[in-house]
């Protein structure tokens, strides 16, 4: 159970650092951040572990040298087309394949994720209920 802790309060700080950082600019809106960080990893009674911070400053690296596409961009295309709230993101690595999931709560409380190729950017997969109910109608509909 506390590894499972551990490991979504870390895909949720590094997503909330992600967005943040594209969105937060003053040092005291980031420190501001970074405090809120650290009162809500130890809130759930986790000490952020070396091998946590080494996995953070490495997702950081490679989104900085384009190697994997920042978080936000997936966040303002998925806001773009979606009506609902984001729960929980994490990083997934396997077998050489990057993936973000992203899981989102819809206007009815339908939960959907939606998986997207951290390294293009590409939606891969979406699963869940009441998918099109939480589609936002398109320009070209109206």
């Amino acid at each position: 159970m506390m590894r499972y802790l551990t490991r979504t309060t870390l895909a949720v700080c590094v997503a909330a650092t992600l967005w943040a950082g594209a969105r937060l600019t003053t040092p005291v809106a980031s420190d501001a951040f970074v405090f809120a960080q650290t009162v809500f990893t130890q809130a759930l009674g986790i000490a952020p572990a070396k091998a946590d911070n080494d996995d953070w400053s490495d997702l950081h690296r490679e989104v900085e040298d384009g190697k994997l596409v920042a978080l936000p961009t997936l966040l303002d295309w998925l806001d773009e087309r979606y009506i609902g709230q984001v729960l929980e993101v994490e990083l997934e690595r396997d077998d050489g394949e990057v993936i973000y999931e992203i899981e989102m709560i819809g206007p009815q409380g339908q939960v959907v994720e939606f998986e997207f190729d951290a390294v293009s950017g590409d939606l891969i997969g979406i699963d869940g209920v009441g998918i099109s109910d939480m589609e936002r109608p398109r320009a070209d509909d109206q």
